[in-house]
């Protein structure tokens, strides 16, 4: 398993069409093969922070996802709403190690 932790600062004038775009992201992303979680989070502290938490099954399908339409479409739009680039962590699973506890 693979799971990629982003963090993304989001200008606050585009808060809420960036809330949309990237619900529309994790609709299409949860649909993919591969695909074992895909949450978005909203900081109560800051609402310009954000937090993607992405579980796939494998390296490959997490490739996958970034070659997928909708998440090239998702860059290419909120590319300009972040404060500042966003920040990925890539992590190996320790625990729970079994696919059928996800």
């Amino acid at each position: 398993m693979v799971i990629t932790c982003v963090t993304v600062f989001v200008k606050s004038g585009n808060i809420q069409d960036f809330i949309q775009a990237t619900i529309k992201n994790h609709q299409a992303s949860i649909k993919e093969p591969g695909n074992l979680r895909f949450d978005f989070l909203q900081s109560r502290e800051d609402p310009a922070r954000f937090f993607l938490y992405e579980a796939y099954e494998s390296e490959t399908s997490t490739i996958a996802h970034k070659l997928a339409p909708h998440y090239l479409t998702w860059r290419d739009t909120v590319k300009d709403w972040m404060a500042k680039p966003r920040e990925g962590v890539t992590h190996q699973v320790i625990c729970p190690a079994e696919i059928n506890q996800w």
